[in-house]
């Protein structure tokens, strides 16, 4: 068997080194002394402002214009007149009821219109009638100037026939009054009232005497008066 192998003795320690001794600071330098501060500049004076010029004088206005005569106004056309409203129609009046009396019937417009008609037919026969006798009047009183030879029966029998020519136009010109009064008095709606008491004249009456204006009663008292 091998030997153990003596162990090598250890190498000393080398000896610690000293440590350098710090070197001593370098004495701080002396601070630089601040620079004087530069002495401020005067001021520059500032230059005097230059004279205002003088503002040149205002051009005189131009006189004004004088103003053109103002044109007078064209006359104001004259309203056309305003057209008048057309009056309103007046309502027709409603017609009246002929008077009849308490124990007759009212008129019918039937009835009515058949007096009229009668009425109307009398006028244009009294007016002829009236034609007629004028010209025979006129007849007469001519062939009353050429008999100067007639004897005194036929100068009497023309004077007595001129004389009844002229009362039959007399009477034929009353009854075509009363006959126009008559139509007149249907028109009004004062027919069939009589003219002297104001009381019904009679249907029956006016049927058969058309022109009648009073009452049977009041036409008596007047006949007895002419007698």
């Amino acid at each position: 068997m091998a030997t153990a192998k003596k162990a090598v003795p250890a190498k000393k320690a080398a000896p610690a080194k000293k440590p350098t001794p710090a070197k001593k600071a370098a004495p701080a330098k002396k601070a630089v002394p601040a620079k004087k501060a530069a002495p401020a500049k005067k001021a520059v004076p500032a230059k005097k402002a230059a004279p205002a010029k003088k503002a040149a004088p205002a051009k005189k206005a131009a006189p004004a214009k004088k103003a053109a005569p103002a044109k007078k106004a064209a006359p104001a056309k004259k309203a056309a007149p305003a057209t008048k409203p057309a009056p309103a129609k007046k309502a027709a009046p409603a017609k009246k009821k002929l008077a009849v009396r308490e124990d007759e019937s009212p008129w019918t417009p039937a009835e009515i219109a058949e007096v009229k008609k009668e009425l109307q037919k009398d006028v244009l026969r009294l007016q002829e009638e009236i034609k007629v006798t004028e010209a025979d009047i006129a007849e007469l009183v001519a062939d009353s100037g050429d008999g100067a030879g007639d004897d005194q029966a036929d100068a009497g029998s023309k004077t007595f026939e001129r004389e009844q020519e002229m009362s039959l136009a007399n009477n034929a010109r009353d009854m075509l009054q009363q006959t126009e009064h008559a139509l007149a008095r249907i028109a009004n709606g004062t027919y069939g009232i009589c003219e002297s008491c104001a009381k019904p004249v009679g249907k029956y009456r006016l049927q058969a005497f058309p022109r009648a204006t009073m009452c049977v009663a009041c036409k008596q008292i007047e006949d007895r008066r002419v007698l």
